[in-house]
């Protein structure tokens, strides 16, 4: 929601999906924006109504930030080292790169033949971050991006993009999980004293339940079958918003197509 109240430029461009603030300050820093006209000064405050313009040369270097897709093993963690383990972003090398482009981003059949795309060079892919988290005993779609857009795109506060996970448990009960229990898995578990927001969870098949968040807690699914007495023997991410895990294999990554969009 835009504030009728002057806020600062950077959070105004953000919020217009323009840049992120980091990179909406460099530009300002460097004279790429105006506003109304004028060359904008760090730490200027606009209104809603004032227009804002940016420089070519911004939209070039912002054109050259990439996203990849990579498949994360079990193992490794999304983010910086922690307890021995090496963050998923050492995965991301020239040599692991799977350079068969992606025919669909859309779920569903992907339609028509794949395509070779061109290899990456090591310096470009230096600055990537994880754009939201995938515990450490989980495998499957995992986003590293130099974009400050697609990283408040996909775990901003007011992010609604969807997660869909398979996830492969075990009842401790006798049986079969009982339909209540599923309906809580819906909509009505708490974590951390707090509601959870309404899932779409359903079975697979036998062993198997399909999750759709549009949250990501820490280690949220795990808790969630835990609260309903379910063991979680496999877990793996195949979907964020549009974009597909399709058949990536374990260990590698690909770079986001031009026409690919999360939401």
């Amino acid at each position: 929601m835009t504030s009728p109240e002057p806020v600062r430029l950077s959070k105004r461009m953000s919020e217009l999906g323009l840049a992120s603030r980091r990179e909406a300050d460099e530009w300002i820093g460097r004279g790429w924006v105006r506003v109304d006209g004028a060359v904008a000064i760090l730490g200027l405050k606009v209104l809603a109504h004032q227009r804002i313009d940016i420089d070519r040369r911004a939209r070039s270097q912002q054109a050259r930030r990439i996203t990849v897709i990579l498949n994360k093993p079990i193992g490794y963690v999304s983010g910086q080292a922690e307890d021995g383990y090496q963050p998923a972003a050492v995965l991301v090398t020239p040599e692991n790169q799977w350079r068969v482009a992606a025919a669909s981003a859309a779920p569903g059949p992907a339609p028509g033949a794949k395509g070779r795309v061109a290899p990456m060079r090591r310096q470009d892919l230096s600055g990537l971050a994880p754009a939201g988290r995938l515990d450490i005993d989980s495998t499957g779609l995992l986003v590293l991006t130099q974009d400050g857009r697609i990283a408040k795109q996909l775990i901003g506060e007011a992010s609604e993009v969807e997660k869909e996970y398979l996830v492969r448990v075990r009842y401790s009960g006798a049986g079969r999980l009982p339909a209540a229990e599923l309906q809580r898995l819906n909509h009505g578990l708490r974590l951390e004293g707090k509601a959870l927001r309404p899932a779409k969870v359903g079975w697979q098949n036998d062993d198997q339940l399909r999750f759709i968040l549009r949250e990501g807690k820490k280690r949220q699914i795990r808790r969630m079958c835990e609260a309903v007495g379910l063991q979680v023997l496999g877990l793996k991410r195949v979907r964020i918003g549009q974009v597909m895990l399709g058949d990536l294999p374990q260990g590698k990554w690909r770079q986001l197509g031009a026409d690919e969009k999360f939401a």
